[in-house]
């Protein structure tokens, strides 16, 4: 979404300095007004909104949240002085001053640099006000594109501890259109969040109410991302975040575990190191730069093919990679007692070092027992159900119990995991880790062995083989000029269609989706359905609807209704609705609407692209033009080209 102007000033014609009216009117809509827009801007003057109510609720609530406060100061009008005390007093930054002429300046605002425009009868001045609009745009691009640890606001400047409230909490307590958009969206948020889909959350980020909560959405679009191990896509949700605010903590530490897991040692080691000099105790900041190095020195020695006991033996040469990821752990342990992730990754790693290189102290390796054993119970009497703290204690009685101890504990841990897939993935992987390094065969074995049955019981999330996406072309409907994709086409397309899938090698295991138009979408996904694909329409508007709006209006309407229901009728899943899975469409500050189509065709694209970029294969049925409106083929067409350039293109035209 577009960033957020405010614009504080006199309304109406003012007397000036001189004595001559300034129409205020025209200075906002003739220079200020477009030349924030020209800056790429969405802008409100308070006197705008439409709607009854106490014009300083919505007044608070823009100099609260918006992403600019532009103040004109040629005046000393009260309600500018005290609008632009309230922006400095909760926001560092984000203030643009402007002012027309006046005998003198402000004191208390003498040194702030002010963008002076000219008057000519009390209106802007024809002669100079393009370039008046040029400079004002200019400043607003450079003050929207500078450093989000430069604080503009004087009240910021003098006091250096004073920290901004967060975004959650710049919300008023009276509840008002805003609130009520936001509380909307921060639902549907949370639902998706919880259902595990990523292609919604992406949608939502980039329509958040505000441009200040779309480093919330972005964090959330990241986290889903990394829990699909989506490295890349999820590393550039965190990289948006944090040119939103480059000292958000969450998405640093994000960024630094997708370059870790992107195998991007050296650029993570430098984001947590970062990172603990600027939280030195902070158990997660160190926790964090553990990770880091333990992957690292696992993708030293683990190599597809070997056995066990070759592992081992490499892992052998890497002793100093491994005390490279102990020394964190350990840090974070002893800034945190509690912290019992820390506790058991360093007491297993130092159990490890002496498994593979006879290294490792005696006392230390008991001081980590009795901590993890303490920090892991505790936890537990705090929260019962608390999976983590259970299986630090589990992994805990494998390093060091007999066993019957190993086996009770497992089950008491997979019992905690609630048939949590993610979760009990992620103590199978560390359980695969001392498999492969040869740790305790016998307890190791029985563990995986508990926790493989448990897995087999949940139901794991569906990751399709590829992803075939689709967008196409509707049939023309009786007597279009000039025919775009005729009735009498239909086999034609069909054809190349089939032949498309076959050269992508189409089958059982892949994910299409599209939405289910008469024309293409319908052929594109009965030709799916015969190859054994799973399919997934999502449709724009409420089924009835659509049908209408996308089914009926092609020549023989109703046969293609009918195929419609033929198809929809065999599928594992319903047809998504957007309304219902993502809200009704979101508005500007202007009011008007999106476009549902263009919507559609991101919902598309973000759903295909979570799975994993490397996964998509595009399909259009297409004639290369620009459609009858926004959110066609050739929207489709260009993100697709922008993120993977992965595109079969069946040209209509040749279909002639």
């Amino acid at each position: 979404m577009k960033p957020h102007a405010f614009v504080a000033m006199p309304f109406g014609s003012k007397p000036g300095h001189d004595g001559q009216l300034i129409d205020f009117n025209r200075v906002y809509t003739e220079y200020i007004r477009p030349a924030l827009e020209a800056a790429g801007l969405e802008v409100f003057r308070a006197d705008e909104e439409p709607r009854a109510g106490d014009i300083r609720t919505d007044m608070f609530q823009e100099l609260l949240v918006a992403d600019l406060v532009v103040a004109d100061l040629t005046l000393d009008n009260p309600n500018v002085w005290y609008e632009l005390g309230v922006r400095h007093a909760l926001r560092a930054r984000g203030v643009v001053l402007v002012q027309g002429p006046r005998p003198n300046q402000p004191f208390d605002i003498y040194t702030d640099r002010k963008l002076r425009y000219t008057l000519r009868e009390g209106a802007p001045d024809p002669a100079t006000l393009a370039a008046d609009c040029a400079a004002l745009t200019a400043m607003v691009r450079a003050s929207m594109a500078s450093s989000t640890r430069r604080k503009v606001s004087p009240v910021f400047q003098l006091i250096p501890n004073l920290e901004q409230p967060q975004w959650r909490r710049l919300l008023l307590a009276e509840h008002n259109e805003f609130s009520d958009a936001y509380g909307n969206w921060s639902r549907r948020m949370e639902i998706a969040r919880q259902k595990n889909r990523p292609g919604d959350i992406l949608v939502l980020a980039d329509e958040t109410p505000i441009r200040a909560l779309h480093l919330e959405a972005k964090r959330t679009a990241g986290n889903a991302l990394l829990k699909l191990k989506q490295y890349e896509l999820a590393l550039e949700q965190f990289d948006t975040a944090l040119a939103i605010d480059a000292d958000d903590k969450a998405s640093r530490e994000k960024k630094a575990v997708c370059l870790g897991r992107l195998g991007r040692y050296e650029e993570a080691r430098e984001w947590v190191r970062q990172l603990t000099d600027a939280y030195p105790r902070d158990p997660e900041c160190w926790a964090l730069a553990g990770r880091v190095e333990k992957e690292n020195w696992i993708s030293r020695w683990r190599q597809p093919g070997l056995a066990p006991a070759q592992m081992r033996a490499l892992a052998s040469d890497e002793n100093a990679a491994l005390g490279d990821a102990i020394e964190p752990y350990y840090q974070a342990f002893v800034a945190d007692p509690a912290h019992h992730y820390s506790g058991i990754n360093a007491l297993t790693l130092q159990l490890l070092r002496r498994h593979c290189a006879g290294d490792g102290s005696p006392t230390v390796i008991d001081n980590l027992t009795g901590g993890v054993l303490w920090a892991s119970l505790t936890a537990q009497e705090r929260d019962r159900k608390d999976y983590w703290a259970r299986a630090s204690y589990a992994e805990l009685c494998l390093l060091v119990n007999p066993l019957d101890s190993v086996r009770k504990e497992y089950g008491n841990m997979v019992a905690a995991a609630n048939r949590d897939w993610f979760a009990l993935d992620s103590s199978r992987q560390t359980l695969t880790l001392l498999r492969d390094i040869d740790f305790r065969p016998v307890e190791t074995a029985a563990a995986l062995a508990i926790v493989e049955r448990e897995i087999a019981r949940s139901t794991p999330p569906f990751e399709p083989r590829q992803v075939l996406l689709f967008s196409g072309h509707m049939v023309d409907a009786a007597g279009r000029q000039p025919p775009r994709f005729p009735a009498e086409r239909e086999a034609l397309a069909a054809a190349k269609i089939a032949e498309a899938l076959e050269q992508l090698g189409a089958g059982p295991g892949d994910l299409a989706l599209s939405q289910a138009a008469s024309g293409g979408d319908l052929l594109f996904l009965e030709a799916c359905r015969g190859r054994g694909v799973r399919l997934q329409p999502m449709l724009p508007f409420e089924e009835p609807e659509f049908i209408e709006r996308s089914v009926l209006p092609a020549s023989n309407g109703e046969r293609w209704r009918q195929r419609y229901f033929a198809l929809t009728n065999t599928l594992e899943e319903e047809p998504r609705i957007m309304p219902a899975e993502l809200g009704a469409l979101p508005r500007d500050v202007r009011g008007d609407e999106a476009n549902a189509f263009e919507r559609c065709n991101l919902w598309l694209l973000y759903t295909a692209l979570a799975w994993g970029i490397d996964k998509v294969r595009f399909v259009c049925l297409w004639n290369g033009g620009g459609g009858d409106g926004p959110g066609g083929t050739a929207h489709m067409y260009q993100e697709v080209k922008r993120r993977t350039g992965r595109v079969n293109w069946i040209d209509t035209r040749t279909l002639w």
